[in-house]
């Protein structure tokens, strides 16, 4: 009888609970948003990070759909200026959820052209251009081509940005702030073999060099020197002996990766059901990609500190498969090997050799 009063009381209970969370769903739903908005509306992590070279993974997917990735995209972060690597789809809701504002990138760093290095760009474009009421394009640095790029871009949202202005005012959005200005850059001869810097300013130096993705003409990685600090991205590349050279000492070198051993069972699923087509580009796609295990052995090459792999091919949407991801990655370089998640944020301060890591989300 007790057991039955006992479990009466608590199905009354959960039915009062119950109701009373239908009736006030409106008042708590609003307080809810009204706290979420309080903690994340203006938020800004730069202005607490102290002085060095921050690095931040706002997209470490790839063409895959992956829902815990956005495309490639990475964050240098120096004196509270942003410096983007690529921008992939999802890029500019991957740095709000993170803290970073729009309004402080300075310029974009393009690696090469392929689709899912470049289609978040115009989300990020408008989010710097209104945020922070800029008062010129934003510059959108790359190799031979990049000029075609802007331009496409540019007059994609072309309408876009005259109703903004026309919405908004040009006190909000400046006409002379829309859209990216090209920096483009040319890597011949010796400044092939040793890298051209193409940015030099307030302490930072940037070097673009080539690496090997062909038939992709050119594609580049860049290395960001700061504080006595060195970050290196390589940008989409199979095994590259000069990326080993411009990597060399570097504090971290940020590395795409694909694993074909995985890549294997989603080429023979499409096989399966007769898609042909897509069947052959996963067979394509291995021959210009470095795996974990290569990425290592360039790690292991330039005398790196630390190993993250972005641009993870296939997706890894659960940490419990990175052991198959990274395969012997770990039996071929002696340093920390972190599979990249979106939401990472490396700190190398100025005056030391030590390395801080943390979530931004």
């Amino acid at each position: 009888m007790n057991l039955r009063r006992v479990a009466l009381t608590g199905l009354i209970l959960v039915a009062l609970a119950a109701g009373v969370l239908t009736v006030c769903q409106r008042p708590i739903g609003a307080g809810l948003l009204g706290r979420i908005a309080n903690t994340q509306v203006g938020r800004d992590s730069v202005a607490d990070m102290a002085d060095g070279l921050n690095v931040a993974l706002c997209g470490t997917g790839s063409p895959f759909p992956d829902p815990t990735r956005a495309g490639p995209c990475s964050a240098v972060i120096v004196g509270g200026k942003v410096f983007l690597i690529d921008s992939g789809e999802g890029a500019a809701r991957s740095l709000a959820r993170m803290g970073i504002p729009a309004s402080r990138i300075e310029a974009i760093f393009l690696t090469h052209f392929h689709s899912d290095h470049i289609d978040g760009l115009p989300p990020v474009l408008l989010q710097s251009w209104v945020s922070g009421t800029r008062t010129r394009p934003m510059p959108l640095y790359g190799p031979e081509g990049v000029d075609s790029v802007a331009a496409g871009f540019n007059a994609a949202y072309g309408l876009d940005s005259g109703y903004r202005v026309a919405h908004h005012g040009a006190a909000i959005a400046p006409p002379s702030g829309q859209g990216a200005a090209p920096v483009a850059f040319s890597i011949q001869g010796a400044a092939a073999a040793g890298g051209l810097v193409v940015y030099n300013a307030d302490g930072l130096v940037v070097t673009a060099f080539t690496v090997d993705h062909d038939p992709v003409h050119a594609a580049v990685g860049y290395r960001f020197d700061y504080a006595g600090r060195t970050v290196v991205f390589s940008g989409d590349t199979a095994v590259s002996a000069h990326l080993n050279a411009m990597a060399a000492g570097a504090d971290i070198l940020v590395h795409a990766a694909l694993q074909p051993a995985l890549l294997s069972t989603i080429e023979k699923r499409l096989d399966d059901k007769g898609l042909a087509n897509l069947a052959q580009v996963m067979r394509d796609i291995v021959d210009y990609h470095a795996t974990p295990e290569q990425a290592a052995d360039a790690a292991k090459a330039a005398g790196v500190d630390t190993l993250v792999l972005n641009h993870l091919v296939p997706p890894q949407p659960l940490d419990y498969g990175y052991a198959a991801f990274l395969g012997d990655a770990r039996k071929r370089f002696d340093g920390p090997i972190i599979v990249g998640e979106d939401g990472m944020l490396f700190s190398l301060p100025r005056g030391d050799d030590s390395m801080q890591r943390k979530r931004l989300f």
